[in-house]
């Protein structure tokens, strides 16, 4: 077995390099390939006192992906505070004990065990338990800086979702369920189904209005989705995931909902009324079918 292993949030243009990589040094040897990951993410359990991390895949998501990219195994490890204080070579030495590895794939920053040590490091202790190592430092760039999970975090955040998806490799897209709204969107032409996310850490783009293409009822639709506080109509300070569909007038409550960010139309802004709104809403409505 050659492996390959790291949380792998995003699965992202580095990561995948990284899986190439794994694939083709498998194929080489007339092995398998395996990606050995964790759940949850070591920080949302060993640092209780800082908000949890938000994520970029859910596990079914990163399963999905890995596998889609040629993976012949995922194994998903449950990461606890027992778990974390494995060493480096604990952890090496039930790699091998459980899958069978022969080789291991290192990245260029591939840190691992409770003495959390560096790539070089990690690579003699291998060595001297008698792993091929191999070694990978390609890292591509996104405007002069690696790409990394951090970094696709915070451009979702600052709702850049097209510098995501060049980081990520694909459209980010968040999958939940409709649940019940006001329904004020119908009384102006513009109903909307609001989303309730079916992985609470999912990471959710910033405030504001994207273009997005749509999934509901094994259909593949566009429309535009609102991330915010809806200031003009709102009351508190609760985010929703709001999306109109396009040519769509359907009742999904209770189905699932897919939606995926093309590009962001505008910020969130609070109007003087609703027929203010409304008329930015056909502005931005005009603006997402002028992308197709």
């Amino acid at each position: 077995m050659v492996v390959a292993t790291g949380f792998f949030d995003g699965v992202h243009v580095g990561h995948r390099l990284v899986i190439q990589q794994l694939t083709e040094a498998a194929a080489v040897r007339g092995d398998e390939s395996m990606v050995v990951t964790f759940w949850p993410h070591p920080r949302n359990v060993l640092q209780k006192e800082a908000r949890s991390l938000r994520l970029l895949t859910t596990l079914a998501e990163k399963k999905e992906i890995l596998l889609g990219l040629g993976v012949d195994k995922v194994e998903i490890l449950q990461f606890t505070k027992d778990f974390s204080t494995l060493t480096t070579e604990d952890y090496l030495r039930m790699l091998m004990e459980r899958y069978g590895t022969k080789a291991i794939l290192l990245g260029y920053d591939n840190r691992m065990g409770c003495d959390a040590k560096g790539v070089d490091e990690v690579a003699r202790t291998a060595e001297r338990l008698g792993l091929e190592v191999i070694r990978t430092d390609m890292v591509p760039s996104e405007k002069g800086y690696a790409v990394s999970s951090t970094k696709i975090r915070e451009r979702l955040e600052e709702g850049d979702v097209e510098a995501a998806a060049r980081m990520l490799g694909y459209r980010y897209s968040l999958h939940g369920v409709v649940v019940a709204g006001n329904r004020l969107g119908r009384t102006i032409g513009f109903p909307t189904a609001n989303m309730q996310l079916y992985e609470p850490l999912k990471l959710i783009p910033g405030n504001g209005v994207y273009f997005v293409r749509v999934q509901a009822l094994d259909r593949e639709l566009y429309g535009m989705c609102n991330i915010g506080c809806r200031p003009t109509v709102g009351a508190g300070n609760a985010r929703t995931i709001e999306t109109n569909i396009f040519d769509f007038d359907e009742d999904i409550y209770g189905l699932d909902l897919k939606v995926t960010f093309i590009a962001k139309i505008r910020e969130e802004v609070r109007f003087d009324s609703l027929e203010e709104l409304k008329k930015q809403l056909e502005n931005d409505r005009n603006s997402c079918l002028s992308m197709l």
